[in-house]
């Protein structure tokens, strides 16, 4: 009974102290410097280790710290189709031409632009994580004794706090969001509504002990728009709402996951659909431009990659987006690798693994930048109006912009991909003459 008291009391004591000097700062947008002095610890840390590294390096194994190319292993010539044929010969076919194509296979085989996006950036130097590059090895005893007393504060310090405050704000997004929704529709509900969104999204980043920089904030999302971003992790709708109120768009789940969603519908109009309704582009596209004809409702928060990028590129932005009509408000999420990955590979890691990884992490940092609005112009088809958000995405945040789809995480190549290049390569050889 004692024992039970005992752990009673620091419990209590642990939840008013995390409640006081966290919980409560963060409800009322404040901050006590307490995030911001282990920032700094932490950089001045790094920086550290980062000089020891070089130094132990630079004595034993030279070879061992290696930085990654910005361009990949394999220096790629973007030479069309056409050009680069022509070097052979001029106007027959030739065996020779078989050459081209086995060599844009044998690049596409040991470093294709798609699988690389979904594996983890590869970092210039360690950061002390437990998850590292294979590159780095023992350099020191004194880096090591660092490296141990990082895993005791990120597991036994780090990860109980983040549980505990991850606790409070989904909890209390569940009670609050219930309980304003049980209020009829009036500006009180809607503004009750915001306050309780802003409040636990503020939580839940410093769960992750976020630190995120907002950048040209007059550009913010209006209602009555459509805010898309590139996505990197599931973590990006908190980045986001942290500083502004959106109504989500996504498919209808079970689990945790339905317990928030059923509550949340209820105090804000999100846009969740069950699984037989999503597959229906129509009755999707006449939900989503009667939430944007609404000018009293909040913007639309849509992902158009469909699924999480590694944090360098920006692939195919799905056109469903840009078909409904409206404006659409760009915003471009760049995460710092050095302090956490949070890359979400879905096809490796289940979501209990993924947060695991994030909660053990230093933290989460990240640039956001709001770009200015933009509306389809007059003989603009849909993937242009895509293609050409996509670009000033990537632009902004320094990603590299890429055609393919996302869904080639899963799927495999479509045969027209495949039918393009022999097509074009058909129609070479009739205007040379060579068939006909």
């Amino acid at each position: 009974e004692d024992v039970g008291s005992a752990a009673a009391r620091v419990g209590a004591v642990w939840l008013a102290l995390v409640l006081a000097l966290i919980v409560l700062p963060s409800a009322l947008g404040v901050s006590l410097g307490i995030s911001e002095a282990y920032m700094w610890v932490l950089v001045k840390t790094l920086e550290w280790a980062t000089i020891r590294i070089e130094k132990g390096v630079k004595k034993p194994q030279p070879q061992m710290l290696k930085t990654p190319a910005a361009n990949g292993i394999i220096e790629r010539d973007e030479t069309p189709m056409e050009k680069e044929i022509a070097r052979l010969h001029r106007v027959d076919f030739e065996f020779s031409d078989i050459f081209y194509f086995c060599r844009k296979g044998f690049e596409a085989i040991v470093e294709d632009e798609v699988t690389q996006r979904f594996s983890s950036e590869e970092l210039v130097s360690w950061n002390l994580l437990t998850r590292t590059n294979v590159n780095f090895h023992y350099i020191s005893l004194r880096l090591t004794v660092v490296w141990v007393i990082g895993v005791i504060v990120r597991y036994c310090f780090l990860l109980p706090l983040r549980f505990t405050l991850a606790a409070i704000g989904i909890t209390s997004m569940i009670v609050g969001t219930t309980v304003v929704g049980q209020l009829p529709n009036s500006s009180l509900k809607n503004y009750l509504s915001e306050v309780v969104h802003l409040t636990c999204s503020r939580i839940l980043v410093r769960a992750l002990s976020g630190t995120i920089h907002y950048h040209n904030k007059e550009n913010k999302p209006q209602k009555g728009g459509i805010c898309v971003a590139n996505h990197t992790s599931p973590i990006d709708a908190i980045i986001l709402t942290n500083d502004g109120c959106y109504a989500m768009v996504g498919q209808v789940h079970g689990g945790l996951m339905g317990v928030i969603q059923r509550a949340t519908v209820k105090a804000c109009p999100h846009v969740w659909f069950e699984r037989s309704e999503i597959k229906d582009r129509h009755l999707v596209t006449r939900r989503l431009r009667e939430h944007v004809a609404d000018k009293s409702k909040l913007p639309i928060l849509i992902f158009p990659e469909g699924t999480c990028i590694n944090n360098t590129s920006v692939m195919m932005f799905k056109k469903g987006s840009f078909e409904i009509g409206g404006i659409i408000y760009p915003v471009a999420i760049k995460y710092d690798p050095q302090f956490g990955d949070a890359f979400w590979n879905s096809s490796k890691y289940n979501i209990v693994s993924y947060l695991l990884r994030i909660m053990t992490s230093w933290a989460i940092v990240c640039n956001v930048w709001y770009l200015p609005p933009m509306v389809r112009k007059e003989g603009e088809d849909a993937v242009q109006f895509a293609n050409r958000v996509r670009s000033a995405i990537a632009r902004q945040g320094g990603l590299t912009e890429l055609p393919w789809d996302g869904g080639l995480k899963r799927a495999k190549v479509k045969d027209t991909f495949k039918e393009e290049q022999q097509k074009n390569y058909s129609k070479m050889l009739v205007r040379n003459g060579s068939i006909g």
